[in-house]
């Protein structure tokens, strides 16, 4: 098999890359000890270039076309060698083919939260991703600086570095950017570009490789503060908060009296929220009262207690929901009141089973 190697190895004078893989970025040409005919054909397809490589050094390097090898077009390789008159014998070298087309479908993310300072909403810690391209763009540094002696290089043998920079400088530039959280998005164009160049200025030099492309997908910011900004977003779309407030209560009034013994049933419950509908109800004004959300389920004392105020009257209340209003300032001694068994309205402080909710506070204990 050796003979074979060798025998096909001399015969054969074409020298070419026919890449089937789309992420290889260099690719060695496999040669019987490295054996190179003199006026042997060299093909460099669309999207390649070639290196020669003596004994280590970087010598002649060819773009895409059809060349035949001789002292005339690999000068450096000659002046390497001393081949002042030419040459007619085979001669050893290496050569390397590097895909100068870009290598798509290669993504990028942040593994861990970076600090944005939004003018707005203070530190937020936020998460990125997107996706970018690599094309290699001065195929001697790239062979150099990361090839080495590898018979292939795959772009993925890059990809945790290059995944490193982006996240690296995306960092630095999220932590210094004036762009509110709620923005981002309609600036993801500007700063990918601000990234792609910051990225770019990394690896150009040092590792000959070019970002045709990088794009932020998407910029994250932690659940709790997306329900923050969806809360604000809601309240900027309904505007008078008291007025949506009070047509929600509403609403609900019918699918709460259909049920008087669950949901809101406890105690100074509907009340309160019923002072948020009629806006009713303060010390200064006993003969307003709140309309309850729903009727009360009885407690101790069984009476149900309906409280009249500005021409309406409102309830059924029990003992425990009007101790509350009482205590909330909503209703006075001078709220009038009725129950079933009453000849007419009385205040309430007048009604011997209320009146006890004025009485004032027993003194301190005596220490």
């Amino acid at each position: 098999m050796g003979f074979v190697n060798k025998l096909r190895g001399e015969l054969v004078d074409i020298i070419e890359w026919v890449d089937d893989n789309r992420s290889t970025l260099v690719w060695r040409f496999p040669r019987f000890q490295n054996e190179i005919k003199n006026g042997a054909r060299l093909v460099v397809r669309p999207g390649q270039s070639a290196i020669f490589v003596d004994r280590g050094r970087v010598a002649d390097v060819f773009q895409p076309g059809t060349y035949e090898l001789t002292t005339k077009n690999i000068p450096i390789l000659t002046t390497f060698r001393g081949w002042e008159f030419g040459f007619n014998s085979p001669f050893k070298a290496e050569v390397y083919f590097v895909a100068t087309r870009q290598v798509t479908d290669l993504k990028w993310g942040t593994p861990h939260p970076v600090l944005l300072r939004d003018p707005e909403f203070g530190p937020l810690r936020v998460r990125a991703f997107g996706t970018y391209t690599l094309r290699a763009h001065k195929p001697e540094a790239l062979l150099n600086e990361l090839v080495g002696t590898d018979g292939s290089f795959e772009a993925q043998e890059i990809e945790v570095l290059l995944r490193s920079i982006v996240a690296s400088e995306f960092a630095k530039i999220v932590s210094t950017t004036e762009v509110s959280v709620v923005d981002l998005a309609s600036n993801y164009g500007r700063l990918s570009e601000q990234l792609r160049q910051a990225v770019l200025a990394k690896i150009d030099d040092e590792y000959g490789l070019d970002l045709p492309q990088l794009f932020i997908v998407n910029i994250s910011v932690p659940e709790q503060v997306e329900r923050a900004l969806d809360a604000r977003s809601s309240m900027g779309v309904i505007g008078d908060m008291n007025r949506y407030q009070q047509y929600q209560l509403g609403s609900s009034i019918p699918t709460a009296a259909a049920n008087p013994a669950g949901g809101l049933a406890g105690a100074g419950v509907g009340l309160g929220m019923g002072m948020a509908i009629a806006g009713l109800g303060t010390a200064t004004s006993p003969s307003r009262v709140p309309l309850p959300l729903i009727p009360p389920t009885p407690e101790s004392d069984p009476a149900l207690w309906h409280v009249a105020a500005g021409g309406r009257t409102f309830g059924p209340y029990s003992v425990a929901q009007l101790g509350q209003a009482v205590a909330a300032g909503q209703l006075s001694g001078e709220s009038m009141v009725w129950s079933a068994g009453m000849d007419a309205w009385s205040s309430m402080g007048h009604v011997p089973r209320l009146a006890i909710l004025f009485a004032p506070p027993p003194p301190p204990a005596a220490g």
